[in-house]
């Protein structure tokens, strides 16, 4: 793997930079994750998003639990150089770990958050 592709990264002090994972198809916003080197390196090579998990401590591949992976489509690097954008397949429909469609499901309105996406399939269900 080339030396080029983390050497336009500005990664933080942690070594991790955020990455947008983006419904190839159309466009919605499925989730947002942290990436080290390994990660990006696992997610090229397997053609599939895998992320660092910050509360696990470790490297997560994008549905090894729930059968919901993320197949790279394109990868994007911003122009600051500090944020991914993973074009994916999102396979099962679901990206989120609350069993939605996208993780951003609560919108700001009349002064609070509200729910506007339903759950596609119960977590305990996907989960268990």
């Amino acid at each position: 793997m080339s030396e080029d592709l983390f050497e336009q990264i500005r990664w933080d002090a942690s070594g991790l930079v955020p990455a947008i994972a983006q419904d190839a198809s159309t466009g919605e916003v499925l989730m947002l994750a942290w990436m080290n080197r390994e990660a990006l390196a696992e997610t090229i090579a397997r053609g599939q998003a895998v992320y660092w998990s910050r509360s696990r401590g470790r490297l997560w591949a994008k549905g090894e639990t729930s059968g919901h992976v993320q197949k790279l489509v394109e990868l994007r690097l911003d122009c600051d150089g500090d944020a991914l954008l993973l074009r994916v397949e999102q396979k099962g429909g679901i990206a989120c770990h609350t069993g939605r469609r996208s993780c951003f499901y609560r919108v700001w309105r009349d002064g609070a958050w509200k729910v506007v996406e339903a759950v596609v399939k119960d977590p305990k269900e996907i989960y268990s």
